[in-house]
């Protein structure tokens, strides 16, 4: 058996982490069995999706390397289908029509709940073996409805939950087309999960009710039911499922907030699921280890400090040239002009050991390029003494007579201190101060050997005059 599965997403404009996990489970699983991933956009409902919520999705996948091999297919443009397979079920007798109208209907529920009984369609119109249905009505329209058995159970084994069973008894006659033709939900997802030969569905615990439901029509049209593995919710910090009402942030908000496609695919593959305790994994080693034995069977609760420290990992393990690479986009976004001035990956890879973001090292870069440093006298005064002004002039004939390397520098900023008696801080701190602006800056050798002889030593010679 050649195994395949889906991610079927409503395309209604938000696509949160919670969201993205029931991609990233089923990709992973058909990647570790060599099997197919499908991509079905749920789109039926048409007042609320979107090509452009498509695209957000589409890309959300794209960002973080979930490949399809199949799709994407639109529930929209298999309407002839469902229709199809609903005027087979009639003929077949599997599908009646129902002319309750919504008054009566609501007026059985209402009676139901007050005899304190689940309220249920009460199979008025299906038809039975010696059973005279009422005249049809002239003003109604039908929906369709499922003859849903009447006796015995569904059962499955929830690859999560474990064993499952639901009494039929407990089932009514699910309407699958609505009194215009359009089919429901639960309808379309059987036909789509049969025709697509889904072997196996990983998706959210909120459709746990659909799935008795989706096994009778599934089994009515001669198909074998795939496996289930229903996923227990993602929780935000405040213990709440997450959704753009509680304040989930989408997946392109991460995207944009500068975090690393691989540090939220790893945040996301622990957010239900482990290997032993390995928390920093690739791509590779998640989908060698993944299986559905150890899919966590409790809600999983977002962590947003999980989250930033990951990409932090990420960032500090990150190959150079390919980082300075990912923070050009935040860069232009800055105005830095970072192809005029010090070497862009060395200036990347100077920062990014403290960065927690991609954004972060875009913003500590633009000390690097920025043209016109506008110097506070009082805190220039401060820093640049009388009696380091000496030390400081000692240090710049050094520094211009060295090779302007990094050890070059720090050797020749020791050989200062020594022979002036003064600790790092006298003079590392005006240096900083002079360059840019501000004495928060990484190691201050590094950062000389990264601007280069003539841009430091004339910032250190304006900065004199200054003073």
């Amino acid at each position: 058996m050649t195994v395949r599965t889906r991610f079927a997403p409503s395309p209604t404009g938000f696509i949160h982490l919670g969201n993205l996990r029931s991609a990233l489970y089923p990709w992973a699983f058909a990647r570790k069995m060599g099997g197919q991933f499908i991509l079905r956009i749920e789109d039926t409902d048409q007042e609320r999706s979107s090509q452009e919520a498509v695209d957000v999705i589409i890309e959300g996948m794209r960002w973080l390397g979930l490949d399809i091999d199949e799709g994407p297919f639109y529930q929209m443009q298999r309407m002839e289908r469902y229709r199809t397979v609903i005027a087979q079920m009639l003929q077949e007798g599997l599908a009646y029509p129902c002319y309750m109208s919504e008054v009566e209907l609501n007026a059985l529920r209402e009676a139901q709940m007050a005899n304190k009984e689940k309220p249920r369609y009460n199979g008025l119109w299906r038809p039975e073996a010696g059973k005279t249905l009422p005249p049809i009505p002239a003003d109604i329209q039908p929906v369709i409805r499922f003859k849903n058995p009447l006796s015995g159970s569904v059962v499955w084994d929830d690859a999560v939950k474990g064993r499952i069973e639901i009494s039929n008894e407990e089932l009514d006659d699910l309407v699958i087309a609505r009194p215009d033709g359009t089919p429901t939900y639960n309808f379309c997802v059987v036909v789509d999960d049969l025709d697509m030969k889904i072997t196996h569905v990983i998706r959210g615990d909120d459709h746990v009710n659909n799935t008795p439901r989706q096994i009778n029509i599934l089994k009515a049209l001669g198909g074998i039911p795939p496996v289930y593995a229903h996923l227990p919710t993602v929780l935000n910090e405040q213990g709440e499922k997450m959704s753009k009402r509680n304040g989930a942030m989408s997946v392109r908000d991460y995207e944009r907030g500068g975090y690393m496609p691989e540090a939220v695919l790893n945040y996301l593959a622990r957010l239900g699921w482990s290997h032993g305790d390995a928390e920093v994994f690739t791509q590779e080693q998640f989908v060698a280890w993944f299986d559905l034995d150890h899919l966590g069977k409790s809600p999983a609760q977002h962590n947003p400090e999980k989250l930033l420290w990951l990409n932090h990992h990420y960032i500090q393990h990150a190959d150079p040239v390919d980082l300075a690479q990912r923070v050009e986009p935040f860069a232009k976004q800055l105005g830095i002009e970072y192809h005029q001035g010090p070497d862009w990956v060395g200036v990347v890879k100077l920062l990014k050991d403290r960065a927690n973001t991609l954004i972060e090292i875009a913003e500590g870069a633009q000390l690097f390029y920025q043209k016109n440093i506008s110097h506070d006298a009082a805190q220039l005064a401060t820093h640049l003494k009388p009696e380091v002004i000496p030390a400081l002039q000692e240090f710049m004939q050094r520094f211009e007579a060295s090779d302007g390397t990094q050890p070059a520098i720090a050797a020749a900023m020791k050989e200062t201190l020594s022979q002036h008696g003064l600790k790092m801080p006298a003079l590392a701190m005006p240096i900083r101060y002079a360059l840019f602006a501000t004495t928060q800056t990484p190691a201050i050798d590094a950062v000389m050997a990264l601007m280069g002889k003539k841009e430091t030593l004339a910032r250190l010679q304006n900065c004199l005059k200054i003073g």
